[in-house]
């Protein structure tokens, strides 16, 4: 259609211009260039704000990898979808008005200054909840180690395994140690089930039997695997 009717399309003689001033995406970089120049709409997404119809519920902070420079000034939206409706029509967001009562200001909190409980609740109650609950689930019982010793020893294995901090070369090493030592405290059972009063010969014992019984043996002349 353009080759064919170009003068359609083009100036002078479309029928529609196009505006002065187009939207455009911002990195973080640029936004950085543009210091001091502060975020529009208190930073705030305009876009989740007008469909919210205009409710004080509906006012959220954008974010800084969805940022529009626009009329030059800069908006910041909450999402990849916010962000292309205001690319696609930012006079519809631009100039809507903020009202006159805002959430309060968010304030950065150092988690270091906070009481003990506080700070693991911030820091690592999830990875110690993952834990646990893994470790209830399973609960282990490590040959010639008492249960609460290996309840202990299965949430240290279980957090190192699952350490977002570690490298993933540390998370695979420990995730290894926290399968063998599951490995070891399924013996008991498996031992449990395959052994009665009465002597059975070889033939009649699973092919894997004295395997398992020489490893849980083997298990009392063992460091406990705490490394």
């Amino acid at each position: 259609m353009f080759l064919a009717e170009a003068y359609k399309y083009v100036a002078p003689t479309a029928p529609h211009m196009l505006p002065d001033s187009l939207p455009r995406y911002v990195t973080k970089a640029e936004v950085k260039q543009m210091f001091p120049k502060e975020l529009a709409f208190r930073g705030y997404c305009p876009v989740t704000y007008v469909l919210g119809n205009k409710r004080y519920e509906a006012l959220t902070p954008g974010s800084r990898d969805h940022v529009v420079l626009y009329d030059d000034e800069l908006f910041s939206m909450l999402d990849d979808q916010t962000m292309e409706m205001f690319l696609r029509q930012p006079w519809k967001y631009n100039r809507t008005p903020l009202p006159a009562k805002l959430p309060p200001a968010r304030v950065a909190q150092d988690v270091t200054s906070l009481p003990m409980l506080g700070y693991m609740e911030q820091t690592v109650a999830k990875a110690i909840i993952a834990a646990m609950t893994s470790c209830s689930d399973f609960k282990p019982k490590y040959p010639y180690v008492n249960a609460h010793k290996s309840a202990l020893l299965y949430v240290g294995y279980h957090l190192k395994a699952h350490n977002p901090k570690a490298t993933e070369y540390s998370r695979e090493k420990y995730r290894k140690k926290l399968e063998k030592f599951k490995e070891h405290c399924e013996l008991i059972k498996y031992l449990g089930d395959n052994m009665n009063r009465r002597y059975r010969p070889e033939p009649e014992r699973p092919i894997d039997f004295n395997y398992k019984m020489d490893e849980f043996l083997a298990l009392k002349s063992y460091p406990l695997p705490i490394h």
